[in-house]
């Protein structure tokens, strides 16, 4: 029943609910993409198990979501269960057998796993402006600002980061309008206002240090089995927008980093975005085209992405074209546009003349699936009615010891879980403003300095920067009232200029979803 080089997942019957044929998911076309979907209760996250665990024992790590908490349950040996013996029997599986798999937990908030974060820098301008669900105007503010900080050396490492450079920003906002075109202070007071809400919701567990590394979740075992990461997602889910931009974000990362490797005989890695549709909600159109794009292009970096999610409808039809390996559960079809949805999944399977797609989906049972994958010369295999296997590992969550004890092996224990705060934008305009403005305290008995307004920084002319060769400061005769804050800020970005026009090291380039393709760590 098990074959080298594919992924058992479950057996076909004929429409007399005689066994067929089992069927299986080729190594050689799991980075062609893949779509799990069908509605709640109908065993899209089983399939899921199935499928993780033939990817790690075929060498392949797994990054996937657990929404609900069940999925953590592939990290323990399974149990004995009535109806799993009874399934495997029914579909001829004398292979199957209890297993553990190694795991590895991750958890933005730090509780159920490693913590993960990135930085401001490394998400990028579009990424941020969907997080944050940004209108045009301050979307345009945004990318300003990641410009000012990619050319002026400024690490943008967290939250309060961005907040100091906005509050720059939002004074010098009529210089800046002369070089960038019009920034409004309205729309840097929303913006900050959005980050406020985002760190309120715990964004700040995300954007901070260390963090993570692609090559941490693509590991392999000694035995050579591909290891499994396994997101806590259950609190995250609370906030959907950080959920789905979180892992764009991880996809886009392995976009930039990972290497050209045209078709391997396996992937180099399977990610599974459960919850799909929390990506592709209220999208502007260009990310949802940028997402399209990466979907095309990371096959040839050896990765295979499948979506998860109760309804194909959920996907817009240019990334659903993408996705060759299907596995369709049941849908419920009582309203129109549950009709819709059930034939719009139909007419995505290429067809077997023994049975009707769109009547069959509507009857299947838990645990069954319409099964359609990628054969020989890329082309899909007839849909098949699938029993599908029953999984090796525990079904359903395993208990707060029991995560603990993985934890406590796990080899990447002691790298995620202390945070960090290393000199960024905040610390370096701070200090610097600190610094400034004790030397103007001691000139101010003998004169009152003018400061100059203009000066250059990553190339261009900037207002507040200046340089050390400027001529002396001029005199003023009186004292201007309200200056002293403006004078503060403006010798602090001037501070940073300077070490920005000495910094070694080229231009920051962005990909096609914002993130870095230069890292500058």
């Amino acid at each position: 029943m098990l074959e080298q080089g594919k992924i058992y997942l479950g057996t076909s019957r004929k429409p007399d609910d005689s066994i067929n044929k089992p069927e299986y998911l080729d190594l050689k076309y799991a980075n062609r993409h893949g779509l799990v979907t069908g509605a709640t209760g109908t065993g899209k996250t089983v399939s899921l198990q199935v499928m993780a665990e033939g990817f790690s024992n075929a060498g392949v790590p797994v990054f996937c979501a657990d929404v609900k908490g069940d999925l953590s349950g592939i990290a323990a040996m399974g149990e004995f269960k009535d109806f799993l013996d009874k399934r495997a029997r029914d579909i001829g599986f004398s292979d199957y057998e209890f297993q553990e798999f190694p795991v590895i937990f991750w958890d933005l908030y730090g509780e159920k796993g490693h913590r993960v974060r990135t930085t401001l820098t490394e998400m990028g301008p579009l990424l941020l402006s969907r997080l944050i669900n940004a209108s045009d105007a301050q979307e345009g503010v945004i990318n300003i600002a990641f410009k000012i900080a990619d050319e002026g050396g400024l690490p943008l490492l967290d939250l309060k980061d961005f907040q100091a450079l906005l509050n720059y920003m939002g004074e010098n906002a009529s210089e800046f309008s002369n070089k960038f075109g019009f920034i409004s202070k309205a729309s840097v007071g929303s913006i900050q206002r959005e980050l406020l809400i985002l760190e309120q919701q715990g964004a700040e567990n995300f954007f901070s240090e260390p963090a993570l590394k692609i090559s941490d979740i693509m590991r392999t075992t000694n035995d050579g089995r591909g290891a499994i990461s396994v997101l806590a997602a259950d609190k995250l889910m609370m906030n959907p927008r950080l959920y789905g931009t979180f892992l764009l974000w991880l996809l886009s990362e392995l976009f930039e980093e990972l290497p050209e490797v045209g078709d391997p005989e396996k992937p180099k890695l399977v990610f599974f975005f459960d919850e799909a549709h929390l990506l592709f909600n209220d999208a502007p159109r260009v990310l949802v085209e940028r997402v399209e794009q990466v979907v095309r292009l990371i096959r040839s970096k050896g990765v295979g992405v499948y979506f998860v999610t109760q309804n194909p409808m959920d996907i817009p039809p240019t990334v659903l074209s993408q996705l060759g390996n299907r596995v369709q559960h049941a849908l419920r079809a009582y309203t129109p546009l549950e009709q819709k949805a059930v034939r719009t999944a139909a007419d995505t399977f290429r067809p077997n003349p023994d049975f009707d797609c769109a009547t069959v989906i509507t009857t299947l049972g838990t645990g069954e699936a319409l099964v359609s994958t990628i054969e020989t010369k890329g082309a899909p295999s007839i849909v098949e009615r699938t029993l599908m296997r029953p999984p090796s590992s525990r079904l359903g969550p395993i208990t707060d010891a029991e995560r603990k004890q993985v934890m406590d092996v796990s080899p990447v224990k002691g790298l995620y879980d202390e945070d960090f705060d290393r000199e960024s934008a905040f610390e370096i305009l701070t200090r610097k403003a600190e610094q400034a403005a004790q030397r103007q305290t001691e000139a101010e008995p003998e004169q009152q300095v003018q400061p100059k307004t203009t000066g250059t920084i990553g190339g261009w002319t900037l207002p507040g920067f200046g340089t050390e060769d400027e001529a002396k400061p001029e005199v003023k005769q009186q004292k201007r009232s309200g200056y002293q804050r403006e004078t503060v800020i403006e010798a602090a970005m001037k501070s940073a200029a300077r070490a920005a026009a000495t910094a070694v090291g080229a231009a920051i380039v962005r990909g096609i979803l914002g993130s870095l393709t230069g890292r500058r760590r």
